[in-house]
């Protein structure tokens, strides 16, 4: 896959997209390994922490990455086919609120986040550059399906950073 260039995407990504270092298919195949075993190094007690009033739990935030993983492999599927109906955002804080995450384990979230990977990289893989240079507008912002699949990896990273950070490492 071809690098993805600044015009691809709008600024809003940029955090994510900064910490996607070499080819992103390999980050995404790196991360269908080691973001199960992160998960399991996380005792279950911890499954409903937060740092602070108002914040996600950990299982929260496992899901929140689930969820986006699949709107936002669902926007690149869509403008790869050429579907270029301008797709409206999603919102975050209800998809949480109404997710139920606190009641699921971390095996069935973890069961989950490898099975949608999996079937994201067959997706990824039937894209040809012609596909991953298409644009449209998503959340009123112009981007390319390429871009797409950096936003999944990096979204991971980007929370799995802020899980080492303000989750985990105050437990240690």
């Amino acid at each position: 896959m071809n690098p993805l260039k600044s015009d691809e995407y709008p600024a809003i990504y940029d955090d994510y997209i900064e910490t996607i270092v070499g080819d992103v298919k390999e980050e995404l195949i790196n991360q269908l390994e080691s973001f199960p075993d992160f998960i399991k190094a996380i005792p279950e007690e911890l499954g409903t922490y937060t740092y602070a009033e108002g914040k996600w739990t950990i299982k929260e935030i496992l899901c929140h990455i689930i969820d986006t993983e699949r709107v936002m492999s669902y926007r690149a599927l869509r403008f790869a086919r050429n579907d270029m109906t301008a797709l409206a955002s999603f919102e975050q804080d209800e998809f949480v609120a109404n997710g139920r995450h606190n009641e699921r384990t971390f095996t069935s979230i973890i069961e989950e986040f490898i099975a949608v990977r999996k079937s994201n990289l067959i997706l990824f893989d039937t894209f040809n550059e012609h596909e991953l240079a298409r644009k449209g507008m998503a959340s009123d912002r112009l981007i390319t399906v390429r871009a797409f699949i950096y936003v999944v990896a990096g979204h991971l990273n980007h929370h799995r950073i802020i899980l080492q950070e303000r989750y985990l490492k105050p437990q240690e």
